[in-house]
């Protein structure tokens, strides 16, 4: 039978796992990743691998004290999930999407903390809401164009997690040219920063604004409900999280056309 457990990584034994499907410190991403998960031990951020002895690294589950999330979300007295995934389809569906949940759910129960927030969605690139509700986590708020915020309280007179919201205002800043909001949160951005920037260029002449956060205060105030990273056209957002250069491309063609 294989061996499977959850590890709890901190800062001298991170490297020593793959994570969100990297393994290798040559990626660029992945490395600056290391570099950043490093840094938020220290506001308390738990990241746990589901390691396989067989596979090595099959999937995981990052959180955070509420006050130091990477979400533009009010939810102090929470502990908030970053992310959480299971990557070979082998390992899905069988439960230990849950194991790696519940590790998060004992963390703020002894932390005697209100409850556990995730942000979710049902298109592409973060969680869906269904193993939450499975686990009686219920929908507390919504931002567009599809993402949900739930919660599960221990303290039923808890105050709910929301989004902070007022996102055109916010977006009112980005009226000009090409930008993009990135953060180190994530290892596949790092890629498609690169990749899009040279393809802005050469493709449509336009020089892309990049806005690189590097703290979580800045992250709560972003524009777009995903937090860590955006791209927005003349102030509408055009994606809200990383895509290829030939999704940007099929984007830009159909702006541009109008």
């Amino acid at each position: 039978m294989e061996n499977i457990r959850i590890v709890d990584t901190n800062a001298e034994n991170i490297h020593e796992y793959g994570m969100c499907g990297y393994k290798n410190l040559k990626y660029e991403g992945y490395k600056k990743k290391i570099e950043w998960v490093k840094k938020r031990f220290f506001e308390g951020m738990r990241y746990k691998i589901l390691y396989s002895e067989k596979e090595g690294a099959i999937g995981g589950i990052e959180y955070i004290p509420g006050e130091y999330s990477w979400r533009p979300i009010d939810v102090t007295g929470y502990m908030v999930i970053h992310c959480i995934y299971i990557i070979p389809k082998l390992y899905k569906q069988k439960g230990y999407g849950t194991q790696l949940l519940l590790e998060c759910i004992n963390d703020a129960k002894k932390e005697k903390l209100n409850g556990v927030a995730i942000v979710t969605r049902d298109g592409t690139w973060m969680a869906g809401k269904e193993l939450f509700l499975k686990n009686k986590f219920e929908v507390v708020d919504e931002a567009p164009p599809d993402f949900e915020l739930l919660a599960m309280k221990f303290d039923k007179n808890a105050i709910n997690p929301k989004f902070k919201g007022d996102w055109e205002s916010k977006r009112n800043k980005y009226n000009n040219g090409l930008v993009m909001i990135a953060s180190d949160q994530c290892p596949y951005i790092e890629k498609a920063l690169n990749e899009i920037g040279e393809k802005a260029e050469s493709e449509y002449g336009i020089k892309m604004k990049v806005i690189k956060y590097g703290n979580y205060k800045d992250v709560q105030n972003s524009p777009c409900a995903f937090g860590t990273f955006c791209m927005l056209y003349k102030g509408v957002v055009i994606t809200d999280h990383p895509i290829s250069q030939k999704r940007f491309t099929n984007i830009m063609n159909k702006i541009l056309k109008k």
